[in-house]
């Protein structure tokens, strides 16, 4: 009996030998990495440790199963088996793409100054592995139910009428499928990026997030915008940052014709170079606009982002209206009423 107990043991005993192994393994691994803060070897170390704990555990419990006397449940356990080993394997995969994306987040950084192409590489990754996590999703759980005879009697009958059920399922399925193209789309042609600016339903934010079927933009006041992949394909919107990083703004200023053009345009000048928010790329001043009433005057600043420029043009309004009512006052904008009794035609014939 003591003899009977040992070898149903050897199933547990194995796969728990096994587990410690494996983690002592991993252990000593990672403290010979310790110093390695980059790169591929501590990434996969850190990533890789409990499926492959998993699996080794299973595959130390498989191998000694035929030293085991247990008759009555073997079939059971080996099924067991076959599935713990399926889900070793899929989270496998999930983690190799996580490998993946922290080996380019490290090598393309976002808070760069100017992170056009990290911006690129984020966001074809981020839509790549979420595709990928799914089918990966989809595959191992019908690999598991496949396991089972009776799922696969029903399946052997689902393919039988592949084409009716394919026909209904991709009716009822059209918007989620359409917005799962939307996002591969998106990920090779990159109409938007992670971090990028933009204007989507007069609302000016951030891409905070590519999901697989939306997307999320954060507003500037923290709302949070939810729209579908689908929307950034099949209607325009503005990108502030499709080609570069940094931004121009504009700071549109009101003055009595009297203003002195050169003395404005020589202290937004100042304004610029002793602020840190300038990127050292555009600063102009011109007339726009001249109404009955005063000058138009746009000044133009460029920043490398869009916080930045925010700040920078509240800054130079404020700056250029102060220089105004300081050395100006006489020149911010007035009606003139002329209270002079004009000569009537009739008074000029006498």
């Amino acid at each position: 009996m003591t003899m009977e107990l040992l070898y149903n043991l050897l199933p547990a005993v194995a796969a728990l030998l096994a587990f410690i192994a494996c983690y002592l393994a991993f252990t000593w691994a990672r403290r010979l990495t310790s110093h390695l803060h980059i790169g591929f070897l501590p990434v996969a170390l850190r990533r890789l440790r409990e499926p492959t704990l998993l699996a080794a555990a299973v595959l130390a419990a498989s191998a000694a199963m035929p030293f085991a006397r247990l008759t009555a449940i073997e079939y059971a356990l080996l099924h067991l088996h076959v599935i713990l080993l399926i889900i070793a394997v899929g989270w496998a995969s999930i983690r190799a793409f996580d490998i993946w994306r922290d080996i380019l987040a490290q090598r393309y950084r976002l808070d760069s100054q100017d992170n056009l192409q990290a911006r690129r590489v984020h966001t074809q990754m981020q839509v790549l592995r979420r595709i990928a996590i799914g089918v990966i999703l989809i595959v191992s759980i019908a690999a598991i139910l496949m396991t089972f005879p009776a799922v696969r009697a029903i399946g052997a009958t689902l393919f039988a009428s592949a084409g009716v059920a394919g026909l209904v399922l991709g009716l009822a399925a059209r918007p989620a499928i359409g917005n799962l193209l939307a996002g591969l789309q998106i990920a090779l042609s990159e109409p938007i990026r992670i971090d990028d600016v933009v204007v989507v339903e007069g609302e000016l934010g951030q891409i905070e997030e590519i999901r697989t079927t939306y997307v999320v933009v954060r507003i500037w006041d923290k709302r949070r915008l939810v729209v579908p992949l689908s929307y950034f394909i099949e209607k325009p919107f503005e990108n502030w940052t499709r080609k570069t990083s940094d931004l121009l703004g504009t700071v549109f200023i009101y003055a009595d014709y009297t203003l002195p053009v050169a003395a404005l345009r020589e202290e937004l000048q100042r304004i610029v170079d002793d602020s840190p928010l300038w990127d050292h790329e555009a600063c102009n001043l011109v007339v726009t606009d001249a109404t009955e009433h005063s000058l138009q005057l746009r000044a133009l600043v460029s920043a490398a982002n869009k916080s930045d420029l925010w700040d920078l043009r509240c800054l130079v309004r404020e700056r250029l209206i102060e220089f105004l009512q300081n050395n100006y006052p006489q020149c911010l904008p007035h009606s003139r009423v002329d209270l002079n009794e004009r000569p009537t035609l009739s008074t000029t014939a006498k």
